[in-house]
Parts: structure tokens; C-alpha cells; sequence
């Protein structure tokens, strides 16, 4: 218990699967939770459960995708509590298409959520950070921000954007000295609200062969994922900046 205790953590899409778990995860281990979303009524629900468990939580309505909002947000938060010391950068979309049939549109709505919120929440969380003299900045890319995928171009592109800009943000606060570290976890095939679309996107052969390539042998829970997240968070992961977490039960390394 006490893992990132006291420590100020914003989460954003934090209402429900990995968001959720982390939240929950970080309450019970002594952080103090503000999730975001843009469901201003599950995220007050999910707000209120965390705080029927004893945790200090509270919900900000956030659409990740506003430049405004962002600061907006961060400045909420330091009104509230004094400090960032940990952002999370959890909500993202996930869709599966064609290739020849997509438009830019998909491809710019993805990016704008996966790709370009991650950049302004790691831009306004380093500008609040750097004057606590330090914080954690943990981006949630995906396995697929490192493999490829057919159904998936404008998802593994943006995954694959929030990997390479999270070691650019590492080495630029380490150059500035300002005691911020950031690193990006790679979730691999989770139980979670966004994985329930697979099935659409997929044959069952297709499922079949995911899972037989996860040689754990199961499918992770969102806990799996919130534990990496939480060993980032916390000053346990001190020596650890620029790198990816990959938790994906094996899968990638066949």
C-alpha cells in the first residue's frame, strides 16, 4: 500500500476498462485521482464509486481532442490540489478498416484522439510539472503502435506516433533537467470495452489464432495493464525514461 502515495494523478478516459482499473489501482496504493472523459455521466458515476471506496477522486469532463480544454484541465486540477505529479494519457479510439475504402477522415478523427491529445497533454503536463520539480507522463500506446496490422493502418500509425513521441518528450526533459520522466505502455489484447469491437473486425479464425499466440493463455484483465501503468506512476520506475512497456502476455514475442 502507499506505492504513489499523495501523489496528484490525472487520467484521462477513465471511466471505464484500462482508465478505470488504473484509477482504482492508484486510489488504493495513496494517489489522489481526477479522471477525464468525455461522458460526463459515467465518468461522475465512476468518480463517486472511487470515492465510495475511501479513495480522494473526483471527474472533469475533458474532450482530450480541445487545445483549450487541455489547459483548462491541468489548471482545475492545480486549483483543486496544488500540483500534477503523474498524467496518465489513457483515452483513445480504436476502429479497424480497410485500407483502399477508408477516408482522411477516419484516418485524422483517429490521430486526433490517439496521436494529438497524447501531445498536448504531455505538452501541458511538463509546462505544471516542471514547477513541482519533477513528475511521471505515462502515454498508453498499444502492441500495435510496434506491429502491424492489415485492418488497422490509421490505429497502428497513431500508436505507433504516441511509442516514437514519448521517447522525444523523455530526452527533452532530460535535457531541460526538469526531473519529468515519460514512457509509453503497450497493452496487448485486453478485456475492455474497446476490445468488445474485435469480434466485428475479426473472423473467428482470426480470434482463434490471437489466442493461441498469447502463450500466457488467456486474454489480459485491465488490472494486468494498470500495474505497469502504476510501476511508471511511481518512484519505484525512477531510473526508467524514453522506454516502452509492453504487457501483452507474450504475444509479440513470437
Amino acid at each position: 500500500m502507499g506505492r504513489i502515495q499523495g501523489k496528484v494523478c490525472l487520467i484521462t478516459g477513465g471511466t471505464a476498462g484500462i482508465g478505470y482499473a488504473s484509477a482504482e489501482l492508484f486510489g488504493r496504493e495513496g494517489g489522489v485521482v481526477v479522471i477525464t472523459d468525455i461522458r460526463p455521466r459515467e465518468g461522475e458515476a465512476a468518480a463517486q464509486k472511487l470515492q465510495d471506496q475511501g479513495y480522494d477522486a473526483r471527474f472533469i469532463e475533458q474532450d482530450v481532442t480541445s487545445e483549450s480544454r487541455w489547459r483548462e484541465v491541468v489548471a482545475e486540477v492545480v486549483r483543486h490540489y496544488g500540483r500534477l505529479d503523474v498524467l496518465v494519457n489513457n483515452a483513445g479510439v480504436g476502429a479497424g478498416t480497410d485500407l483502399e475504402n477508408s477516408d482522411l477522415a477516419h484516418w485524422r478523427f483517429v490521430h486526433a484522439v490517439n496521436l494529438e491529445a497524447v501531445f498536448m497533454g504531455t505538452q501541458n503536463a511538463i509546462r505544471q510539472m516542471k514547477q513541482n520539480g519533477g513528475g511521471s507522463i505515462v502515454n498508453i500506446s498499444s502492441i500495435e503502435g510496434i506491429i502491424g496490422d492489415p485492418r488497422s493502418a490509421a490505429y497502428n500509425a497513431s500508436k505507433g506516433g504516441v511509442r516514437l513521441f514519448t521517447k522525444s518528450a523523455a530526452l527533452y526533459c532530460a535535457e531541460k533537467k526538469y526531473g519529468i520522466r515519460v514512457n509509453s505502455v503497450h497493452p496487448g489484447f485486453t478485456k475492455t470495452p474497446m476490445a468488445e469491437s474485435v469480434g466485428d473486425v475479426f473472423a473467428p479464425a482470426d480470434l482463434a489464432r490471437i489466442q493461441h499466440e498469447i502463450v500466457i493463455g488467456y486474454m489480459a484483465e485491465p488490472i494486468d495493464q494498470a500495474y505497469g501503468i502504476l510501476y511508471l506512476a511511481s518512484d519505484e520506475s525512477r531510473y526508467v525514461t524514453g522506454t516502452e512497456l509492453i504487457i501483452d502476455g507474450g504475444y509479440t514475442a513470437h
